[in-house]
């Protein structure tokens, strides 16, 4: 394996990790950021609640997941 593959590999497993969909949802929101603060909107706001409901998300799908597993 080459450096640089390594190296992208590092990255995917850093920002993706296990679950694509929290990298998607946190991707989604600091899009929605941007486009509301470049309307002159502020929307520091937006990204910590974000957090918190893809959180939420999360562990609640793992929760069904563990439960299912059972």
């Amino acid at each position: 394996m080459t450096r640089l593959a390594a190296f992208g590999r590092f990255w995917w497993e850093f920002v993706v990790g296990d679950d694509w969909r929290v990298s998607v949802e946190i991707v989604v929101a600091v899009g929605a950021t941007a486009a509301l603060a470049s309307g002159g909107i502020a929307a520091w706001w937006l990204v910590p609640i974000a957090v918190v409901a893809v959180l939420y998300g999360s562990l609640r799908r793992a929760v069904r997941a563990g439960d299912q597993q059972s």
